[in-house]
């Protein structure tokens, strides 16, 4: 029986500014602290001086080369890059070794619904899976996102993690049957709600508060869309701006939500648009940072309704029960509200026409306390299932005894 207390290692983009990676993050570290209290944790991550702040924990940087995001300018910087990778084939195994477990949670693990190459995140997540099941580590994706994927590298990569680990589940059925598609064999993998789920929800404001949320998106498209990212990009700000006057005519205020430290370029460039054109509105379009779901959370109960592009507001709004129309950029949100009564109201990020959606909310506003006590009721099971998708995890990466916890007292027959 292990003695010593566990070492349990995290692996994603984790502080580097993505809400609902973080927020993922937070609901997992609190169930490992509460379940192994005397465990030891580190971050495979590409914000190890951020993730030591925010979690208090070790940290590792996820590559050699620190400019991994950075695009290879020169012959120099290339060589770098390509050095860099067979540096991490060597140093990603050695982390995993040290770790008796290593979880991802709750992120689009095998998507590329925004741009993505095969050699950047992907690479490394291969080579932690792969490491674990070379060197014994057990290693979890929980909760994960799947979406079907036109690159075969990509494909590859993605299929080639997922064989390679103890445990696997997904956040819906889309997601599983996705790598099905891929080419991942069925493999009795569990589908789960978002790991969002199992975070608290601030107390609800009652009564209407005359604000709706606007979620936004530094958005450029996908892989396909890179030779003309920027013309997506205007064109998804230029529809952001129209709704936001908008809802300013139907006489509700606006709060600009955020999801990632990149999206307050788009807060930017909103509020700007209201200052060059309707200047005496300015201070009804607020816009106060966060830097957490809970943060998140705490302005969202205090809206009437939320519009939301990326996938972690639609969590959040659903989490707290707010009416929600969203503008996807990938299929995970039209799962997502479909399973809550609301797959009418789901728009792509990258072609919605901001009369339509000012129509739809409209219908929920005027209705709002009804879809309000549905979103509850359909979402009121989530904890409970969290909770079993737990102990299973927690069956998976140490089975038997607890690790670390104190031997049981030997007990003899008695004599005579």
């Amino acid at each position: 029986m292990r003695t010593r207390a566990p070492r349990i290692g995290f692996y994603g983009l984790l502080g580097s500014g993505n809400l609902g990676n973080d927020g993922s993050l937070d609901a997992m570290l609190g169930h490992l602290r509460e379940r192994y209290p005397t465990a030891e944790f580190e971050a495979l991550t590409d914000a190890p001086e951020a993730a030591r702040e925010r979690w208090g924990i070790r940290a590792t940087p996820m590559h050699w080369n620190r400019q991994e995001y950075s695009t290879a300018a020169s012959p120099v910087a290339l060589a770098r890059k390509a050095f860099g990778k067979i540096v991490d084939a060597v140093r990603v195994p050695a982390w995993v070794r040290r770790q008796d477990a290593v979880v991802m949670a709750g992120m689009g693990a095998f998507e590329a619904t925004l741009p993505l190459r095969p050699w950047g995140t992907p690479y490394t997540q291969f080579l932690v899976c792969a490491s674990g099941r070379l060197v014994g580590t057990r290693v979890a994706l929980v909760g994960v996102g799947a979406d079907d994927v036109r690159s075969r590298a990509l494909r590859a990569l993605f299929v080639g993690a997922a064989r390679s680990v103890t445990y696997l589940s997904y956040r819906d059925e889309y997601s599983r049957a996705a790598m099905r598609r891929m080419g991942l064999r069925e493999r009795g993998d569990r589908v789960v709600p978002d790991l969002v789920h199992a975070l608290p929800a601030p107390p609800a404001v009652a009564g209407p508060t005359g604000v709706v949320g606007v979620g936004v998106l530094d958005f450029h498209g996908d892989n396909a869309d890179r030779g003309r990212a920027e013309e997506v990009h205007a064109r998804y700000v230029a529809a952001v701006q129209q709704l936001v006057d908008g809802i300013l005519d139907s006489g509700h205020d606006v709060r600009l939500l955020v999801g990632d430290r990149a999206d307050e370029a788009v807060v930017r460039l909103v509020r700007a648009d209201v200052a060059a054109h309707r200047p005496a509105e300015l201070g009804r379009v607020h816009a106060d940072p966060v830097t957490s779901l809970d943060g998140l959370m705490r302005q969202m109960v205090g809206l009437d309704a939320v519009v939301a592009t990326r996938f972690h507001n639609v969590v959040c709004a659903l989490r707290t029960a707010r009416p929600t129309v969203s503008l996807g950029y990938s299929a995970k949100n039209e799962v997502l509200m479909a399973e809550v009564g609301l797959g009418a109201y789901c728009h792509r990020a990258g072609r919605f026409d901001p009369r339509e959606v000012l129509d739809q909310l409209a219908d929920l506003l005027a209705t709002r306390e009804a879809v309000s006590a549905e979103i509850a009721h359909r979402t009121a099971g989530y904890r409970r299932a969290l909770d079993e998708q737990f102990a299973l995890l927690d069956a998976a990466l140490f089975p038997g005894p607890s690790p670390a916890a104190p031997r049981p007292a030997a007990h003899h027959a008695p004599t005579g």
